[in-house]
């Protein structure tokens, strides 16, 4: 999959926590049910792609990333999908 800069992707974030939030997706109790395995989506926004197949990604916050292009977490957010969650993607001009 290729990347282009100003493309806002979904990324799949897996977490492990006592208490999950109200976002979480793919809920399971682990093993002694104390804690659980669940994903949250995170939505950011490419701002370079690297010769070593790599992307940065920025936050909402300002905070970047640098992940694998083929990273099965990561994927480009469909149009309606960036619609419906627009105000969740980082404004890349107010950074």
């Amino acid at each position: 999959m290729s990347f282009q800069i100003g493309d806002p992707v979904i990324y799949r974030k897996p977490k492990c926590s006592p208490c999950p939030g109200p976002r979480a997706r793919q809920v399971y109790p682990l093993e002694h049910g104390e804690t659980y395995h669940y994903v949250v989506d995170k939505f950011w926004k490419v701002v370079g792609v690297n010769d070593d197949e790599t992307v940065d990604v920025v936050t909402r916050t300002g905070k970047t990333h640098r992940l694998e292009q083929d990273d099965p977490n990561l994927h480009k957010a469909r149009f309606l999908t960036y619609l419906v969650f627009r105000k969740r993607f980082p404004d890349l001009e107010a950074l």
